[in-house]
């Protein structure tokens, strides 16, 4: 007999397959030696109430029923031959449409300005000693992208863009946790996403794909409509039958090369705020309903959302068992972000907390055009590094005095290893940004009880949510409107927002191209 069946069952019995199994014989009546095997389908953790419950979706098998076994192989070709697609990007979407060229027998030739995964290292972590950034080589560029050194979140909403489970058994195949595959919200760690992504690197090398590292696109060559090479800023030409533009979001360079050429670019309205972060044990304390949450209980997350003065304020990219990590691009800017490591046992929990910003909050920058966000973006940026007293040291106030526009006189410990710079971030900010981040701490202070405290303190800025720029492409067969055989895709093009939509949108540009190739 095989049985499908959603149950509750408490945190510590969730722990494993041997003690899960004990619970659900008990549910359904059953000798433990009458199961053959128990399989997990779906698994979240329902903290409405206390207690706090882990909710299951389970197929049970009973003798004489066993599973067939499931091999999940993906069809990759020898492509050492086959025309060559040239990807700039060796993030999610370059290295997902990489994949998918490799299944559709085109060759791609991924163009990456960073490093790879291992040679980023020390890049980054010279960031954190000495406050130098690598223009380069940092938390945004280098292989894998800006999601490689992040939690690793894989929940998306873009559902109907594609398989969500084909982008995940994909990383499953390259090593990722098999957990990914039944938790509602899956995430990997960076600990191990940087084995994921030079597993993903072999397997594009050993089906006959190129990488090259150290390249950046500098210039976009073309001829009657077509492109027919992408040089970088050595003089270096890669050309191919086709090109796709994955670039990520904080390729500023990228825009201005179109803008310079006079192609069209559009503005995109992004979010830009700060990151606030709480001890992780209040966190829980407050998800959980418990003073003395279940210790067999995972890092407490959260999501908030209100409005303020007709803009949306929200959470964004919530690191529970986090940390705070420099992610500037330029020597001259602060950023921040988030990001965590597989067990997300760090002692602090941060999210983003950001409001939106339209055409109207950058009207003073309407002199760039198009590229008045990434202007916008930039000014914020660097008055950041100015109350950071010129370093990587970021300003930062304890979440109370932000409310209520008074400097604090000292800091809490917080992760951000470069350090916190006790500074006016209610004046530094844009003031329709402090007045509306201020309008919704205060909402969220009563949607979760105790999140504004003194032992909170927030940190700017959080400006690379998305791209304030959108590369335009046509809806159907998504090339760009100047040239049918460039494809821009990827949160750089405006068109996804974490790694599996950017997985999902890379890939998508990859099948239309082998649609036009007559390869599917």
């Amino acid at each position: 007999m095989v049985k499908e069946f959603e149950m509750a069952v408490r945190p510590a019995d969730a722990t494993s397959l041997t003690s899960l199994k004990k619970v659900v014989c008990r549910h359904l009546s059953l000798e433990m030696d009458a199961m053959s095997h128990l399989e997990i389908l779906r698994r979240s953790v329902d903290a409405r109430r206390s207690p706090v419950w882990i909710r299951l979706k389970l197929r049970a098998y009973t003798l004489p029923d066993h599973p067939e076994p499931q091999l999940y192989k993906p069809a990759y070709r020898d492509v050492s031959k086959a025309p060559a697609v040239v990807i700039a990007g060796a993030g999610p979407a370059g290295l997902f449409a990489a994949l998918r060229l490799l299944e559709g027998g085109m060759k791609p030739v991924i163009l990456d300005r960073g490093k790879n995964v291992s040679d980023r290292k020390p890049d980054i972590a010279r960031i954190h000693r000495e406050h130098k950034v690598n223009p380069d080589s940092n938390y945004c560029f280098g292989e894998g992208g800006a999601g490689t050194f992040s939690d690793g979140k894989l929940y998306t909403r873009s559902t109907k863009r594609g398989s969500v489970e084909d982008v995940l058994r994909k990383m499953v195949f390259h090593g990722a946790n098999p957990e990914i595959l039944i938790d509602t919200h899956p995430h990997i760690g960076s600990d191990r996403l940087l084995p994921l992504i030079t597993a993903i690197r072999n397997t594009i090398l050993g089906h006959g794909g190129e990488i090259h590292f150290g390249h950046r696109v500098a210039g976009i060559e073309h001829h009657q409509g077509a492109v027919t090479a992408f040089t970088d800023q050595h003089g270096n030409r890669f050309a191919g039958t086709a090109f796709i533009l994955a670039t990520g979001h904080s390729a500023r360079d990228i825009y201005q090369l179109f803008a310079g050429y006079n192609w069209p670019v559009e503005f995109k309205p992004f979010a830009l705020g700060v990151r606030v972060e709480h001890p992780q044990a209040l966190i829980n304390t407050i998800q959980y309903h418990q003073k003395n949450p279940d210790p067999y209980l995972p890092a407490a997350t959260y999501t908030l959302k209100t409005q303020a003065q007709g803009k949306g304020v929200f959470s964004f990219c919530m690191c529970p068992g986090g940390i705070i990590v420099p992610s500037a691009t330029r020597q001259e800017q602060v950023v921040v972000n988030g990001m965590s490591n597989s067990r997300r046992n760090s002692p602090f929990a941060n999210a983003g907390i950001v409001t939106e910003i339209g055409a109207e909050e950058t009207a003073a920058f309407s002199r760039f055009g198009p590229l008045a966000g990434l202007a916008y973006q930039e000014t914020v940026e660097e008055q950041m590094r100015i109350g950071g007293i010129h370093s990587q040291k970021a300003p930062a106030q304890r979440l109370t005095d932000f409310l209520n526009r008074t400097l604090s006189h000292d800091l809490p410990k917080s992760s951000y290893t470069p350090g916190l710079q006790s500074a006016p971030l209610h004046e530094l900010l844009p003031a329709q940004v402090t007045a509306r981040l201020t309008e919704g701490f205060q909402r969220f202070g009563q949607m979760m009880k105790g999140f504004v405290t003194n032992e909170a303190v927030v940190v700017g800025t959080e400006s690379r949510t998305s791209s304030p720029v959108r590369i335009p492409r046509h809806q159907a067969d998504m090339h760009y409107p100047l040239f049918g055989n460039l494809f821009p895709c990827g949160e750089g093009a405006g068109y996804a927002g974490g790694i599996v939509s950017s997985a999902i949108d890379g890939q998508n540009a990859a099948r239309m191209i082998l649609l036009k190739n007559g390869l599917l």
